[in-house]
């Protein structure tokens, strides 16, 4: 998110920490860069001010005067405001309400209404365990019905059919009828967009939110959009009482105004942010750790959490037993790892919650050509036989030249794919009978490689 942003941030907050005394001359210069950083990347002029004015306060309060490290105490007030900037820790979603709970999706054309729709259904359903109903009030754009319908089933949510020829009101009457009948715990209501504000689009809006009464309103704003994202909320604050902020497109290379705006213009907390166009990439919004994003900090938490979540725990403790048993570790386990790194979201998605500096010396790898090289390896292995996976050592040239053939690759990529097998191999037989941590201690002794902790 907001690269050109968090590149200039990340210079600051080096130099900073750097800083063995903090006057009022080096506060000044360095909060000149910060502003010229927010200015660039579109946020409005007024946040600035606010937020600049607060920092320089603190600054050259008793806080970092007196501190042993003034430069780290600068860098942890500029996080602490920035945070505050985007709001207050994590502002969750209201369900409480006589079931169905309404959310009412406002926003622009272009936003993102539709697919944040079926992302906040998939999050509804597996993280708080309820049952959603999704319908679309866009009788103008036709095409509008059906995405929500495809990405709907997409999120394993149910779809209430409308058509063009319906009214908005008719068809939410309609769905928080059949909602209320099937016994659905929430129903989320995709709106019609507009290409800029008008007043007709309002008007509809405020209708439905009449008939709706939704606990929820929230404003889906396209992260990318700067300047223009802030007329937006001011229009739609002033057209309805909005509860909350999506924001999507937040992995986009963009300005990334935006998000340090949009919380401050409309006093909405941001909810949830869209990571990605996976139906699955909507994060619940925590302002603090999206502040420490911004500044380069990295969120390992976040990197954690992802990782956690695209990990096959029961796969991994089956692979663990295995190797502890002594069992061959094969082309099946092999394949089995792959993906699961496929799962977890990929490496660049990965990488971007690295901190700044470990993901600069990272960014040296190609990602791109190693996500394709991950899936070359894929295509090989599932041109195999399955006795051919479970016995590698029968693959020899004629068998080589089919699986190439089959995966639509040259004989070397099938021989590469062998020799890391092997190699693969050779590390889970040393990881039998206790020969794991001997391994690690060489590996923390290697050159180039980090030390592990109490390796010594």
């Amino acid at each position: 998110m907001a690269s050109a942003l968090s590149d200039r941030l990340s210079r600051i907050v080096k130099e900073m920490r750097g800083q063995a005394r903090i006057t009022e001359t080096n506060v000044t210069d360095m909060l000149r860069e910060v502003r010229m950083a927010l200015l660039e990347a579109d946020v409005a002029l007024a946040v600035v001010r606010d937020f600049i004015a607060r920092v320089k306060e603190k600054a050259l309060g008793q806080e970092v005067v007196g501190s042993l490290t003034p430069g780290q105490a600068l860098v942890g007030i500029v996080n602490r405001e920035l945070a505050l900037t985007m709001g207050d820790g994590v502002a969750d979603i209201n369900l409480a309400a006589q079931p169905p709970a309404v959310i009412l999706m406002a926003g622009l054309q272009g936003a993102g209404k539709t697919t944040t729709t079926a992302k906040l259904a998939k999050h509804l359903i597996e993280k708080r365990k309820k049952k959603v109903l999704t319908v679309s009030g866009d009788v103008y754009r036709p095409a509008a019905i059906e995405q929500l319908k495809t990405v709907t089933a997409q999120a394993g949510a149910e779809w209430f059919p409308s058509t063009p020829e319906q009214k908005p009101v008719d068809i939410a009457r309609a769905a928080i009828d059949y909602a209320r009948k099937h016994y659905f715990d929430v129903l989320l209501v995709d709106t019609a967009g507009r290409l800029a504000i008008d007043e007709a689009l309002m008007r509809e809006i405020q209708e439905l939110h009449a008939v709706l009464k939704p606990v929820e309103t929230l404003f889906v704003v396209d992260a990318m959009q700067g300047q223009d994202a802030i007329n937006t909320a001011k229009a739609f604050k002033e057209a309805l009482p909005l509860t909350g902020i999506i924001l999507t497109k937040l992995d986009g290379d963009s300005r990334g105004g935006a998000a340090l705006s949009v919380r401050q213009i409309t006093g909405a907390p941001i909810k949830f942010a869209g990571v990605s166009e996976k139906i699955d990439g909507l994060e619940v919004f925590d302002a603090e750790r999206h502040a420490q994003r911004i500044l380069g900090m990295g969120d390992i938490l976040a990197l954690v959490e992802q990782v956690t979540a695209g990990v096959d725990m029961a796969a991994a403790q089956k692979l663990a037993a295995k190797v502890k048993s002594g069992e061959g570790f094969d082309l099946n386990d092999f394949l089995d790892q792959l993906r699961q790194m496929k799962q977890m979201g990929g490496l660049s998605s990965l990488m971007d919650k690295l901190p700044a500096a470990m993901a600069a010396k990272a960014g040296q790898v190609d990602m791109g050509r190693a996500e394709k090289d991950i899936a070359r390896k894929e295509g090989i292995i599932c041109s195999m036989t399955l006795k051919e996976r479970r016995k590698p050592e029968i693959i020899k040239a004629t068998r080589k030249r089919r699986i190439a053939a089959g995966a639509g690759v040259q004989v070397q990529e099938v021989n590469r794919l062998l020799k890391e097998f092997e190699q693969m191999q050779d590390m889970m037989k040393k990881m039998k009978g206790g020969g794991m941590m001997k391994m690690m201690k060489r590996m923390g002794g290697m050159k180039g490689m980090p030390k592990l902790p109490g390796m010594g």
